[in-house]
């Protein structure tokens, strides 16, 4: 009796250890500088947060590729990209999917912005959108405006899939003409 006990009660510590979620960075607050990242698209090009410089970011984070709700928002800014760039912004998404996983989900929707690979988790993490649950980890569904200074200028936590990037298109025009020329 004491041994199976003894036993439950190892069986339990360990799932304890390895299913609770991991400490996350806090989210990054507007007017503070956007966390640095160096990652892999599609096609295993380098992409930096460096390499938007001087322009607008619309940094999404997501779930998985080719689920129903990362599939619509990808697809949404997919449509509303021209306005997007009209507004002198590009999008980025990540998750922690493989740039493989990536390539697909690209090609299958006609995705025409990169998809980049966050497989450790670190980048998600350091924008505070990672669930860590030791052995899984999956982005949350954030969204990050970034300014051309490379600072934050809004943060997206509850992310309406359907309306999300006309959302940002609606805040991007209005960043835009509270900003000094």
């Amino acid at each position: 009796m004491l041994k199976t006990l003894s036993i439950l009660l190892m069986i339990g510590l360990a799932a304890f250890i390895i299913l609770r979620p991991a400490h996350a960075a806090s989210v990054p607050q507007p007017g503070s500088p956007a966390p640095g990242f160096t990652l892999l698209d599609a096609k295993k090009a380098q992409h930096r947060l460096t390499d938007y410089a001087g322009q607008w970011l619309v940094l999404y984070f997501y779930p998985k590729d080719d689920t129903p709700g990362c599939t619509k928002e990808a697809c949404s800014f997919r449509d509303d990209l021209f306005q997007l760039e009209k507004l002198g912004a590009k999008v980025v998404g990540i998750s922690v999917d493989d740039p493989k996983s990536h390539a697909k989900f690209a090609d299958k929707y006609s995705l025409p912005f990169p998809l980049l690979s966050d497989s450790d988790g670190k980048v998600a993490d350091s924008y505070g959108a990672l669930t860590n649950l030791g052995i899984i980890k999956i982005a949350k569904r954030y969204t990050f405006l970034i300014d051309p200074q490379g600072n934050i200028a809004k943060t997206y936590l509850k992310v309406d899939t359907s309306r999300h990037s006309q959302e940002i298109i609606d805040d991007l025009k209005q960043l835009k003409t509270a900003q000094p020329h």
